[in-house]
């Protein structure tokens, strides 16, 4: 049986402060799965006390490595993130190239004797062991001598700490011994092999040692068991991205059962996290309930009941001293170019120096919210400068935008535009283009439907009647060109040289949007 949106739209009415589209918690002691219809990929799931905690790849967003906190592991808001900027290279200040499918992904959080770890190896660089004693920072790093794929951090109860790391093109999994510090890598070991793992992950139950794989070949998961760590281990297959997944492990909860975590492919929302419960068969996890093995279940028992809904913040009215922590620049930001102090309860965007949107610095996005969902932007554009082009859209392997320009005779209008980057290139096309009547007030909406993976624009000069602009336009994901993340929601400024304009945000409001195609059972 597959459920319309008429489902999802009563429980979103029955709660007007709702700041997704989607509710995984369904008010009856159930969920449904994704737990956040949005691209959380890379999840890393761990418990201390009765507070839970997950890691999620961002790339080259900024600030970067998104943390979440929940108490039953299906209701989640956003509490931090790693880093406010990324080091290394001068693509992620958007210098002689762009660092969109690099930057910061599949991290291992841990905790141990009051302080939590964080194990992220950054694209091009050597591993980095991230610790603090609170999980909102701040965090410090010691670097390792090496560069460890995708490492799997696991801390033995007396202290003892390890990295499990295997990269798809090779498949062996090496386990790296850390110091008591854990800032050196004091012994290497080969361990296992299996073909195309990467993804590790190591937790431990009674006499075993669960190693958990994904394995990107086939889109799967396998999981393996010894009573060592080096060895031997047998594997078995677990589930897949037919039957739930392909990246993820397990975590505790504090009655003694294990619930498990895992990435789905989603299409151009990204990847999205799905939760599941795990039974035990011979000292093997099996995902799912006895009455349905082996898959996760769409719909399922909360494993902690009783948990205040939550949900990461979304809509913003720019109010606040500080972004929320929903928004990210696409790569490291000028503080030059933006504020939120030169016109309280404004965010101020002065245009960066670019002469294409792919190439411009300072764009602030979120993530787009799935089965569809509709953002909308208030705008004062009466200090827009000729040459500024500045608006709002999406953000991906397509990105398409309403870009709102001003002639050298003062005549503003706005131009619907797609990008796509292809490997090496960004190619624009021009939709449409409207005049605009004099005025300083504009708003702009974006639409995006994951069910049928197309957006489509409007304009307004009231806020109440609305012009649809340039049809609609693809959306779309694809980890070799893109962003390497779901689409996102995005504003930006820029010039092709130095401007004195600036547009002035009001706010920015999210709200669900009726999908045209099937939402997903």
């Amino acid at each position: 049986m597959r459920r319309g949106w008429g489902f999802a739209a009563a429980a979103l009415l029955a709660t007007t402060a709702s700041a997704q589209v989607w509710r995984s918690d369904q008010g009856d002691g159930t969920f449904r799965n994704p737990v956040l219809y949005a691209d959380y990929p890379d999840p890393d799931v761990i418990r201390v006390g009765r507070d839970y905690y997950m890691a999620s790849t961002t790339f080259a967003n900024v600030p970067g490595i998104t943390i979440l906190h929940s108490r039953d592991l299906i209701n989640w808001t956003i509490v931090s993130h790693l880093v406010d900027r990324l080091e290394g290279l001068p693509q992620y200040d958007l210098e002689g190239g762009n660092a969109y499918r690099k930057g910061l992904y599949a991290s291992s959080l841990r905790y141990h004797a009051g302080t939590y770890y964080l194990a992220n190896t950054p694209v091009g660089q050597k591993t980095r062991i991230w610790y603090a004693k609170d999980v909102r920072g701040p965090w410090r790093y010691h670097e390792l001598e090496r560069e460890a794929f995708d490492p799997g951090l696991f801390i033995e109860p007396d202290g003892r700490a390890y990295l499990a790391t295997a990269s798809t093109a090779d498949g062996t999994i090496t386990l790296l011994t850390l110091d008591a510090q854990l800032a050196h890598v004091t012994d290497a070991r080969r361990i296992h092999y299996i073909k195309g793992a990467e993804g590790s992950k190591i937790i431990r139950r009674g006499d075993y040692y669960y190693l958990f794989n994904a394995l990107p070949p086939r889109l799967a998961l396998s999981v393996s068991r010894s009573r060592s760590l080096f060895g031997p281990w047998e594997t078995r297959d677990q589930i897949d991205d037919k039957s739930g997944g392909h990246q993820g492990a397990l975590v505790d909860l504090p009655d003694g059962r294990w619930f498990g975590f895992v990435m789905e492919d989603s299409g151009a929302i990204g990847r999205m996290t799905n939760m599941s419960p795990v039974f035990w068969q011979n000292d093997w996890p099996v995902w799912g309930t006895p009455a349905a093995p082996g898959r996760v279940p769409r719909r399922a028992a909360k494993p902690i009941p009783g948990a205040r809904f939550a949900e990461p913040a979304t809509s913003d009215d720019f109010a606040a001293a500080r972004l929320g922590l929903q928004w990210q620049w696409n790569h490291n930001p000028d503080p030059a170019r933006w504020s939120l102090t030169q016109r309280p309860g404004w965010l101020r965007l002065r245009p960066t120096v670019a002469t294409r949107f792919w190439s411009a610095r300072n764009t602030l996005t979120q993530k787009g919210q799935g089965p569809a969902s509709r953002g909308e932007v208030k705008l004062d554009i009466g200090h827009l400068a000729p040459g500024d082009r500045c608006g709002f859209g999406t953000l991906g392997q397509f990105s398409a935008n309403l870009t709102v320009t001003r002639g050298a005779d003062g005549v503003a209008a706005v131009t619907a535009e797609v990008t796509e980057d292809k490997v090496g290139d960004a190619i624009t096309t021009t939709l449409a283009t409207a005049p605009l009547p004099r005025g300083d007030t504009l708003w702009l909406r974006t639409d995006m439907d994951f069910t049928t993976d197309r957006s489509r624009f409007a304009y307004s000069l009231d806020g109440r009647r609305w012009t649809p602009l340039g049809g609609d336009a693809p959306l779309a994901f694809a980890w070799r060109t893109g962003t390497f993340q779901g689409e996102q929601f995005a504003l930006f400024c820029y010039a092709d040289k130095a401007s004195a304009g600036w547009i002035d945000v009001d706010r920015f409001t999210l709200s669900p949007l009726a999908p045209a195609g099937t939402v997903r059972p």
